[in-house]
């Protein structure tokens, strides 16, 4: 591949990773275009890049996954590359081809491996060939021919989405009469998240752990792995918690795990970063899917390897080699990221939106901040309720531990319910502190939790309505423990 000439970036996403991505662009010497919706119009990463444009309306459809509006915004800013960011159009190989068609990099994989990537039974096929263990399993099926590969497989079965991510269009089906529905209602999940309602079948493991490995590739067919991460915290099948490196590997699995993981990259031709995802169970694992973008999660990997993860991504785009073998990959210490979001942790992790009151964030040794919090920022309906990304690093896991939930303590956002009660005591919990957890632990350990007396709880409460009344700032506790150490505390007063 040739070089390619790249001054000018447009940024083709919002909130943190744009920000994260302008950095990047500077650090390289680039100029930076920011996009926006209406609702984004003060938005910090629109501030921080040097140009800025209008896509549409508030709703993502409008806006952020506007493909014709997006490459108008690169014409008028003479953009010559693209980054997509992860999440809308990162995944999408119409846009990555309307990027080529116009003469502008995209920052990504070639359309043809998004294209691949994004049909997840066909991506099965081709790294099973390729040598890569998967879960037993079908192809695409109709609803005729499910029935008759659930039985040969053994319930319990999953239906995944054929065009698949984020958690959608996955159910699990325990018994043979309950499949018509939960195919019905899969296909409906897949027409509406993805508009196709392709489904295939995997055989459930019934208590897996979550590993991910972060994979590199250039045009000149250099492709390594930068060690890996769990992923296993998760609630809807969307991740919560991500540690690197994964606690339970022994260094036999964690060796096999990351040749699988480039063998898979090679099978789809992959370009650029991206992520092989695995479950492991019984010290076996198998392929899940290939994440063709930039993952939430990568700070942690870039923490333990000191690689900036955006900047080999431009790197790459420009058609330069990658500046790393695989014997030069050195993961040091330990790093957790916690995904802090406007949800309601006591009410199923609810989705809230409102205007954010006070913000502290948290520093220190090893902790790092990745977010578009400001004060008065509106969290709307419109986008994903992730607020921010907390991450620590420390020479020893439990070390990375201790300052995550010291970063925790630290941090405050008002205004709106979040989920740092749940970061703190999932952190705390012996299963995690053991590293001993599975993808099933929130939903079996959330709910078994200790709650704090009721009495003590609304007399904290009291005590917080009775200072803000009398003028006297008092920022609220973030954990329940907390709440019941305040209220003990004002009792002794």
């Amino acid at each position: 591949m040739a070089r390619r000439v790249i001054n000018k970036v447009l940024v083709a996403n919002r909130g943190e990773i744009a920000l994260r991505v302008i950095r990047a662009c500077r650090a390289r010497g680039l100029a930076t275009v920011a996009v926006y919706s209406d609702a984004d119009r003060a938005a910090l990463h629109v501030r921080a890049a040097d140009e800025a444009y209008r896509l549409g309306g508030s709703p993502a459809a409008e806006s952020y996954l506007h493909i014709d509006a997006i490459l108008q915004a690169a014409r008028h800013a003479q953009a010559d590359a693209i980054h997509p960011g992860y999440g809308f159009l990162a995944e999408n190989a119409a846009f990555a081809a309307g990027c080529a068609r116009e003469g502008r990099v995209f920052i990504g994989p070639q359309e043809k491996t998004l294209a691949l990537c994004g049909d997840k039974s066909a991506t099965r096929r081709a790294v099973h060939a390729a040598g890569v263990p998967v879960i037993a399993g079908t192809d695409v099926v109709d609803d005729g021919a499910a029935e008759t590969a659930a039985v040969r497989l053994g319930f319990p079965v999953v239906i995944k989405a054929a065009a698949g991510g984020g958690g959608k269009g996955i159910h699990l089906v325990g018994r043979r009469e309950d499949l018509p529905q939960a195919l019905r209602l899969a296909r409906g999940e897949a027409r509406t998240a993805f508009g196709d309602d392709r489904v295939y079948l995997e055989r459930w493991i019934e208590t897996p752990r979550h590993v991910e490995f972060q994979i590199v590739a250039d045009a000149h067919g250099g492709v390594i792995h930068l060690g890996d991460r769990e992923c296993s915290i998760q609630r809807r099948h969307q991740k919560l918690i991500e540690e690197a490196p994964a606690p339970a590997l022994t260094a036999a699995l964690r060796d096999a795990m990351g040749q699988a993981a480039i063998q898979a990259a090679r099978a789809v031709e992959y370009r650029n970063a991206g992520t092989v995802e695995f479950l492991v169970s019984n010290r076996k694992f198998y392929f899940l899917e290939i994440n063709a973008r930039l993952q939430v999660e990568h700070p942690v990997t870039e923490l333990v390897t000191g690689v900036d993860l955006v900047g080999l991504q431009l790197a790459i785009a420009a058609g330069e080699r990658l500046p790393l073998r695989q014997e030069d990959v050195r993961v040091m210490g330990h790093a957790i990221e916690c995904r802090v979001s406007a949800e309601d942790p006591e009410a199923d992790f609810l989705p809230w939106a409102g205007r954010v009151g006070d913000v502290i964030q948290p520093g220190g040794p090893g902790v790092r901040v990745d977010s578009a919090l400001a004060p008065g920022m509106d969290v709307t309906r419109f986008y994903d309720p992730l607020l921010a990304k907390v991450s620590a690093w420390g020479p020893t896991r439990m070390e990375a531990i201790a300052r995550m939930c010291t970063a925790l303590q630290e941090m405050v956002v008002t205004g709106l319910p979040t989920t740092i009660p749940f970061h703190l005591w999932a952190l705390r919990h012996p299963a995690v502190r053991s590293g001993t957890y599975g993808t099933r632990f929130v939903e079996t350990e959330w709910p078994l939790r200790a709650r704090p007396h009721a009495a003590l709880a609304a007399l904290a409460a009291a005590v917080l309505a009775y200072r803000e009344d009398q003028g006297t700032p008092l920022l609220p506790p973030q954990d329940a423990g907390s709440w019941a150490s305040a209220a003990r505390r004002e009792a002794l007063e």
